[in-house]
């Protein structure tokens, strides 16, 4: 891990992209390969069902999960610790968020409904707006005034 906090914000921001990337592309190349974009709600497509539920599941524990790694950060911890588990806690959200995603778009390739293709590209805004930054590091890590003098 980068030692260095702008270090270590360029590696996650890299991390990120790489996951918003990969859904858009994955995404696109199924829709173009698809082609369809009807919206139907066949009730024997089990993916009716499963997609919305899955999508809904990984984005309320991506911010329960997220929290609750954050809350076991301790103010008296090394900063290099601290980066650590913030690292830690913002890959399982981004996970919890992505996979929802490539199950959605997975659905649309089978079925070409357009209620999946929607439900992807909200996770993947969603997935977006979570982008490191690291005022949302100061404002979420408890950080003592020496940790605040290494980011200056």
């Amino acid at each position: 891990m980068a030692t260095k906090p702008s270090d270590f914000f360029k590696t996650l921001s890299i991390i990120h992209l790489a996951l918003v990337g990969g859904i858009l592309v994955f995404g696109a190349i199924t829709y173009f390969n698809n082609g369809s974009f009807e919206a139907n709600a066949d009730p024997n497509d089990i993916f009716i069902y499963v997609v919305p539920i899955v999508a809904a599941f990984g984005y309320f524990m991506s911010q329960f999960l997220f929290k609750k790694q954050l809350q076991s950060i301790n103010r008296t911890d090394e900063l290099s610790t601290k980066l650590s588990k913030y690292l830690s806690a913002s890959i399982v959200m981004y996970a919890l968020i992505e996979g929802p995603a490539f199950l959605a778009i997975f659905a649309y390739s089978f079925s070409g409904n357009a209620l999946f293709l929607v439900i992807a590209i909200f996770l993947v805004a969603y997935l977006y707006m979570q982008k490191p930054a690291q005022r949302k590091f100061m404002d979420n890590v408890p950080l003592t005034m020496e940790d605040k003098k290494q980011f200056n």
